[in-house]
């Protein structure tokens, strides 16, 4: 089979570029540019895609013995994942750059490459699984070692996509013996920390980030009820459960603290209140796929899990395709028990056991507690 591995720079996409070679394949090496100016170095363990990185990713294909080469996706990261970024915030959501990166740019854009220069496949170095049923159809499941399961950034991937897709460590235990099979091989990778944080935003102020591209504008900051309560510099700049930083003037009868609640872009107006409202009963989304077969009836409701955030917790929920009259359709999911925080613009993946069946960018939720509670 002929590999395309896409190599990060980091110790995983290295050593699952060496599974791969060592399990037979024809590897070739291909590091993403995927910003116009790179940093030259990174700092500590934030960010990825630096020149640095670059070099890192070579060293590893001498040292396996394959052909490397560095392709130019900064017009398209930036199109597909920066400036979407960008307009999620300005419509007062909350968006994933990690998934959009995976669905567009590292399972769509290279893959389109890859395929139409004669690849099988391309590898990653994403802790998941794929397994193929008994009519040949093929999963994606969550890796062996949950702890560093990724399979939530992948709940993007359809059909087609999971065709072509390769993950050498799903069945690997630990993170820890992939650093030491690093080591073993020779790579120079294998005590690199690992990334963290946006890639395109690597000092971690996404705020000061938004607010250099976006400006900024005065507005209220109101409760449930609509009465002002304080102001802000810019709706943009607040999420769905943030607590921190709302110098609210006008503290809670109650004299408990406040969090967000809503962003309201239009209105340039951020709505606050009590822990509890973050409590939501019910997410829908239009924007859905399904990561391989989906359900024999998906307008029937079925038992599943759903997960909100890479590392939360999955969730008993049942889930449902809901179709309007004039044909629109919605996943819809309710959880057993309400779930804690959600803004519109995260991600819903849905689980069936180990599964990773689909997945949702959320467009609306509903709140387990009445305003006039």
């Amino acid at each position: 089979m002929r590999v395309l591995a896409a190599m990060s720079g980091g110790v995983d996409s290295a050593v699952a570029a060496a599974r791969a070679v060592e399990a037979g394949h024809d590897v070739v090496g291909v590091h993403l540019a995927l910003s116009r100016m790179p940093g030259t170095l990174r700092t500590g363990s934030r960010g990825c895609c630096t020149i640095e990185d670059s070099m890192d990713a070579q060293r590893a294909a001498n040292v396996l013995g394959i052909p490397y080469y560095v392709w130019d996706f900064s017009e398209r990261f930036k199109a597909d994942v920066v400036d979407d970024f960008i307009a999620e915030y300005t419509a007062g959501r909350t968006p994933n750059p990690c998934m959009r990166c995976n669905e567009r740019i590292k399972f769509a854009a290279l893959l389109e490459k890859a395929l139409a220069l004669g690849f099988d496949a391309v590898a990653t170095g994403h802790y998941a699984k794929i397994e193929t049923d008994a009519a040949g159809n093929r999963e994606l499941h969550r890796a062996s070692a949950w702890a560093k399961d990724q399979s939530y950034v992948l709940g993007v991937l359809t059909a087609e996509q999971l065709a072509h897709a390769y993950f050498p460590l799903g069945d690997t235990p630990s993170k820890q013996l992939v650093r030491e099979e690093a080591a073993r091989r020779g790579l120079s990778v294998a005590q690199k920390p690992d990334s963290h944080d946006i890639c395109f935003i690597p000092d971690g102020d996404t705020r000061g980030w938004l607010a250099e591209r976006v400006g900024t504008e005065t507005g209220d900051i109101v409760d449930r009820a609509g009465a002002v309560v304080g102001s802000h510099e810019g709706a943009h700049a607040y999420t769905v459960g943030q607590r921190r930083g709302l110098h609210l003037g006008t503290p809670a009868p109650d004299g408990r603290p406040r969090f967000v609640l809503e962003v309201r872009p239009k209105q340039n107006t951020v709505v606050v209140g009590p822990k509890e409202a973050l409590a939501i009963a019910e997410i829908a989304g239009s924007r859905f796929t399904w990561a391989g077969e989906p359900p024999a009836d998906p307008a029937e409701p079925f038992a599943c899990e759903v997960q909100i955030r890479a590392h939360a917790d999955p969730v008993p929920a049942i889930a449902r395709v809901s179709t309007d009259a004039a044909g629109s359709a919605e996943l819809v999911v309710t959880p057993e028990t309400p779930l804690d925080g959600v803004a519109p613009g995260q991600t819903a993946v849905v689980y069936v056991g180990t599964r990773v069946l689909g997945q949702c960018t959320i467009d609306r939720t509903v709140s387990a507690v009445p305003v006039d509670a």
